[in-house]
């Protein structure tokens, strides 16, 4: 088997390549970033292209499957929103739907998305959890959250109108671990809290191994289709230690850091924080009884790991 995958050199990709080579089918993995990853492996060829390159087509000849991890999480320039917000968009939308196009071109059996949670947004009224079935609303100015949703409604007329390409969307929950979102992964280890307005709201996140199994199990499985990929056994937000807490109300946060992102690029677009006021919870079951994918760790177990590599505590025992 010959596979190709984008966005080669990100974080997904540092969990998901070990355990792509170690699996006995592959022949040959094509490595697609900006940027060459860091790992190096006889099977490993990188290919130094855009997503949105004219010539991605000629190179996707002879291949079986399509990872699709390519996706701009935080905004890429400094400054208010008019300076980066249609790059990112370019990237992430018209190179996705480009991608997709050229791999139904050129007769591609399988491509594996890695789709997100933040499509379906989090909002007041959501239900917990949430299945594959519930329409997808982004939150406004969080514009990670407006393309996941934009490339998931884009994706329902494609699978529609082509069936020779089998795609399967796995809508994959924040991703944590030792190679992940940096941004992620403060939140979970900073000493710093914030005052929720509901301490107890549930959360839940996944581990980097538990994706890069979740990719493979879709690749094993594939006939496509849209698929939930989180930890299981949410816990509530107050069970994560913290030093301090942060005397502002999440109306003073969001002011604040409005008013910090044109200064940094790190701090992730103003509508993520939207996230931690909300349920975001999602059902697993399909994952499960489909692809037979069985996470390693549930939110519990992947936090811990974390935090543990940072030398902090684990977080409180909770009787649920």
């Amino acid at each position: 088997m010959q596979v190709l995958v984008t966005g080669a050199a990100g974080h997904t990709a540092a969990a998901l390549l070990p355990a792509l080579l170690a699996w006995p089918y592959i022949r040959r993995i094509i490595a697609l970033d900006r940027r060459p990853p860091a790992l190096r492996h006889p099977k490993l060829y990188y290919l130094p292209l855009d997503i949105r390159d004219p010539q991605l087509a000629e190179h996707l000849t002879g291949v079986d499957c399509v990872i699709h991890l390519a996706f701009m999480v935080l905004s890429p320039r400094l400054g208010p929103p008019q300076r980066w917000r249609a790059e990112m968009r370019q990237v992430n939308l018209d190179g996705s739907q480009h991608l997709f196009l050229a791999a139904a071109d050129a007769g591609v059996p399988q491509v594996v998305y890695s789709g997100s949670v933040a499509a379906y947004g989090a909002w007041s009224d959501n239900p917990v959890p949430i299945g594959e079935n519930q329409p997808c609303r982004p939150v406004p100015g969080f514009a990670y959250s407006e393309d996941k949703a934009a490339l998931e409604q884009w994706l329902d007329g494609f699978t529609a109108a082509q069936k020779k390409t089998a795609v399967t969307r796995l809508r994959l929950h924040a991703i944590i671990g030792p190679h992940g979102q940096a941004l992620v992964n403060e939140i979970a280890t900073s000493p710093y809290g914030l005052r929720l307005s509901n301490p107890d709201l549930p959360i839940q996140c996944l581990h980097e191994d538990d994706a890069a199994s979740a990719i493979l199990a879709a690749l094993r499985y594939g006939q496509g289709g849209i698929f939930n990929i989180a930890a299981p056994d949410p816990i509530p937000w107050s069970s994560i230690p913290r030093r301090w807490q942060l005397p502002l109300s999440p109306t003073q946060l969001h002011g604040l850091h409005r008013w910090l992102r044109p200064l940094s690029t790190r701090l992730g677009d103003p509508g993520w924080l939207q996230v931690l006021e909300n349920p975001l919870i999602v059902d697993i079951s399909s994952a499960w009884q489909k692809l037979k994918w069985q996470p390693r760790y549930d939110v519990r177990r992947a936090i811990d790991q974390v935090r543990d590599a940072c030398g902090q505590s684990p977080i409180h025992p909770w009787s649920g």
